[in-house]
Parts: C-alpha cells; sequence; structure tokens
C-alpha cells in the first residue's frame, strides 16, 4: 500500500501535465492488447494452407481450394479465399481483386498503428512542457525565499519527475509500435506468398481455358 501512496505522491509532484502522459500511457496499453488480440486472430497457419492448398490448386480443385481457406482462417487465407471467389463467378482480373483485398486487409492490420508512432513523438514532449512549467515555478522561488537554494533544487527534481515519465512511455510506446510492426511485416509477406502461388495457377487455367 505505501509503495502505490509513494507512486502517487510522485505522479502529483510531475504536475497536470502527468495527467496527458497517463493517458497516453493507457492509450499505449489499450491498442496493445487490441491489435494483440486481432493479430492472434488474423494470423492463421501459413505453412499448413500452403500445404494444403497447393495440390488444390495443381489440380484446379477450386471448391476444395476455397475450403481449405474457410477451414484454415487467417488474413493470407481471407484474401485468397475472396480471390478464388472472384475467379470461380468468372472474373478474370483476378490480379485486380487480390490486390484491392490485400490493400483493404493490409489497412485493417495497422490500424491503430499510427497513434503508438505520435504517442512515441509527443509523451516525451509532453514530459518536457510538465519540466519547463515546474521549473518556471522552481525559479521563481528565489523572489520568495532568497537564499534557499534547497527549496530550488527540489522544486528542479520534482519537475524532472515529468521528463522522465514522458521518456518512460515514449520507451514503451515504441516497444509495442515495434512488436507489431514486426507481426504487421510478417503476415504482408504471408499475404504475397498466398497471392502469388493463386496468380500462377490462376494464370495456368487462363492459358488452358484459351489453349
Amino acid at each position: 500500500m505505501d509503495f502505490f501512496w509513494e507512486c502517487f505522491v510522485v505522479f502529483q509532484k510531475g504536475g497536470p501535465v502527468m495527467y496527458l502522459i497517463l493517458a497516453c500511457s493507457l492509450i499505449v496499453a489499450a491498442i496493445g492488447v487490441e491489435r494483440y488480440l486481432y493479430y492472434r486472430q488474423m494470423k492463421g497457419d501459413m505453412p499448413d494452407l500452403v500445404a494444403k492448398i497447393t495440390p488444390a490448386l495443381e489440380r484446379r480443385d477450386w471448391e476444395s481450394s476455397l475450403e481449405i481457406c474457410r477451414q484454415t482462417g487467417g488474413v493470407a487465407a481471407m484474401v485468397a479465399a475472396k480471390g478464388i471467389q472472384y475467379f470461380q463467378r468468372g472474373a478474370w482480373h483476378v490480379e485486380s481483386v487480390l490486390e484491392g483485398e490485400a490493400s483493404l486487409a493490409v489497412a485493417g492490420l495497422k490500424a491503430n498503428l499510427s497513434h503508438l508512432d505520435t504517442i512515441v513523438t509527443i509523451a516525451p514532449l509532453l514530459g518536457l512542457l510538465g519540466t519547463v512549467i515546474g521549473m518556471i515555478g522552481s525559479f521563481s522561488v528565489m523572489n520568495i525565499k532568497s537564499g534557499q537554494p534547497l527549496a530550488i533544487t527540489g522544486g528542479v527534481g520534482e519537475a524532472l519527475v515529468a521528463t522522465a515519465s514522458g521518456l518512460c512511455v515514449a520507451t514503451f510506446a515504441m516497444v509495442v509500435y515495434s512488436y507489431f510492426n514486426h507481426r504487421l511485416d510478417s503476415m504482408i509477406t504471408d499475404i504475397e506468398k498466398i497471392c502469388v502461388l493463386l496468380l500462377g495457377q490462376v494464370r495456368q487455367e487462363k492459358h488452358h481455358e484459351t489453349a
């Protein structure tokens, strides 16, 4: 209990800007949880998808390929399923369909990540703002408590709490952003792989139809 009270006391010393920094930290945590759950849902089993769908595509068994995508799940399977569905309906411009579906999928994966990037920039600035405000108040002590340097240095120490807090939140946001950015790159690679695989078979099918 004493620990939490001490944390609250330190928080109060940081000034009103600390509430904005706290809000930034809560936003980072909320985005981290939301993106983690979303990415876990969208990940899918890419090696299993490729292993199952490749023989079906080679047999030109589009129904089985579509069913495999539905059973596997994940963002790559969803994009492939859309392409197969359009191809089954007689749409020959599957490249455009896949490109559009891939763009929509990537946009969904990137959602909210820009907020993390913004917080990485703004949190240290808020901390500096809090420190500057605190130091202005500290140096004004010179007009009131002349000859008491401890009052001034103590006030500066309290003002630095805001900067330290802002840097901690920015570091937290950067770690979260880097983690999800890495996962995003992995999922984009999965989408590209399945699109290349599907387009290769579609081109063969077009060649077979026109021959």
